[in-house]
């Protein structure tokens, strides 16, 4: 074979396998969005994949989404659900009961997966934090009641009781189904081995950034409990304020690390809420 041959043919054949290769790159990529359909694990639990959050430094009764009055985050959450948003994440601690109940009055309740969470560890404790939060809500069920703020790594067998109840609340119809919030990675290896904990709440985000272990030990976790079948949504995805320049990163490593059905991430206004989706939609796996 000559030599501008040679040349030519090898060029055309390079041409092929760039072409083959960026034609099977198109095929497969994945394009994402806010209201993407978001399954929980084996809860049965069907919803997006963006919650709107509710409890930006949150507790005490208090966050940043409160202090918008109860008919200002309502109105942020009718946005949301306009646009998709179909899980809505409060929590005693966060005082935003009242805007959900606000909100579900203006929505399909059977379209709205309620997550909320109890700081209880009492089991009379919790069995009366459960009929306050169905009137507080007005709602005769909540979707998804977890455990808030779990920290002891024998937290399993310690709040056994307290657990008890809500699984009776779950067989009495009153919680669709339960799980914890974790702030130690010792708590969260504990969620992981117990078949009790079907969802989990989990902090995640590139930089570690207010999480209970580095990014690589955390993912191993919750990647670890998404082959078990529990439903894990993610918070702290911009490192509760840390990525704020870095959104579109934090959202990439969010929507791209295998370990989150959902995540939540609590918007101040609805400018921001739709900046959020916006940046979203133009991520691409």
């Amino acid at each position: 074979m000559k030599r501008r041959e040679f040349i030519t043919k090898t060029t055309l054949g390079l041409g092929a396998v760039w072409l083959g290769a960026r034609s099977f790159a198109t095929a497969t990529m994945t394009h994402f969005s806010a209201s993407d359909t978001a399954v929980l694990g084996k809860t049965g639990i069907r919803t997006s994949r963006l919650a709107c959050g509710t409890g930006t430094i949150g507790g005490g009764g208090h966050s940043h989404q409160t202090r918008l009055g109860v008919n200002g985050l309502a109105d942020l959450l009718v946005h949301g659900y306009e646009h998709g948003l179909r899980l809505f994440d409060s929590a005693d601690a966060y005082g935003s009961h009242p805007a959900v109940a606000a909100a579900l009055k203006r929505l399909p309740r059977e379209k709205v997966t309620v997550l909320t969470k109890s700081d209880n560890r009492d089991p009379e404790g919790m069995r009366a934090d459960i009929d306050r939060f169905r009137r507080e809500l007005q709602t005769d069920y909540i979707d998804i009641l977890l455990m808030h703020d779990m920290q002891e790594p024998d937290w399993t067998t310690r709040y056994r009781r307290t657990m008890d109840v809500l699984s009776e609340a779950k067989e009495k119809g009153w919680i669709r189904t339960h799980g914890c919030s974790c702030h130690t990675i010792g708590a969260l290896r504990a969620a992981a081995a117990s078949p009790w904990v079907e969802v989990d709440l989990a902090r995640m985000n590139p930089i570690g950034s207010h999480m209970d272990a580095d990014p690589p030990t955390v993912l191993a976790v919750l990647r670890e409990m998404r082959a078990k079948g529990k439903g894990v949504v993610g918070m702290k995805i911009l490192g509760q304020g840390d990525m704020r320049q870095r959104q579109d990163e934090a959202l990439h490593f969010a929507l791209t690390n295998g370990a989150l059905d959902a995540f939540t991430i609590g918007a101040e206004n609805i400018a921001e809420q739709n900046d959020l989706m916006r940046r979203i939609a133009a991520i691409s796996a």
